[in-house]
């Protein structure tokens, strides 16, 4: 008989744990605070974006044109290496070809070259932008109590309520402004 009350008790005890601890998990999800930030629109209107957006523009333009000229001077060789191709000699027309194949690879190095610079512009720019963003996410989400907060284009739904991008965005250009 004792061991019956005994292993009641015990159940009725396991089962008021269970029940306390799911009580607490249901009593810490009303409180729990989510957001997400949408990493794409920060890059792209923050001011920060916008200054890198520009800069990367005007690098852009600068190595376009120096690859648009090096693309008429290869093509202004060619027009008159064929003009002259009847009357040269054969050694003359070994060197302007030679000459023009030179021409030729120097423009796809400088066009290999220029991308390079680019992207590499862009990454740095960005990733400048992103460790400051996420720094003061990491901040807010401390300060104001989130539990979590996550990049909106990883999530598949997600109240607006969560959306917390316009917050951040406000905060970093004021702290972007200040210095």
């Amino acid at each position: 008989m004792r061991k019956k009350v005994r292993k009641k008790c015990f159940m009725l005890c396991s089962v008021f744990i269970v029940l306390c601890f799911f009580a607490g998990f249901s009593f810490a999800a009303d409180k729990a605070k989510f957001g997400s930030v949408d990493i794409q629109k920060l890059l792209n209107e923050s001011d920060a974006g916008k200054r890198a957006k520009s800069d990367l523009e005007s690098l852009i333009k600068s190595k376009q044109s120096a690859i648009n000229d090096a693309e008429k001077s290869v093509e202004k060789l060619k027009a008159d290496l064929e003009k002259q191709a009847s009357v040269l000699s054969a050694d003359a027309r070994k060197s302007k070809e030679d000459e023009l194949e030179k021409q030729i690879r120097e423009y796809q190095r400088l066009v290999q070259d220029s991308q390079a610079e680019v992207k590499k512009k862009e990454a740095e720019l960005t990733d400048a932008i992103l460790k400051d963003v996420k720094e003061l996410i990491d901040k807010i989400g401390e300060q104001e109590g989130y539990e979590l907060i996550v990049e909106k284009s990883m999530v598949i739904y997600a109240s607006k309520n969560t959306d917390i991008t316009d917050i951040i965005m406000k905060k970093y250009n004021g702290s972007k402004s200040n210095k």
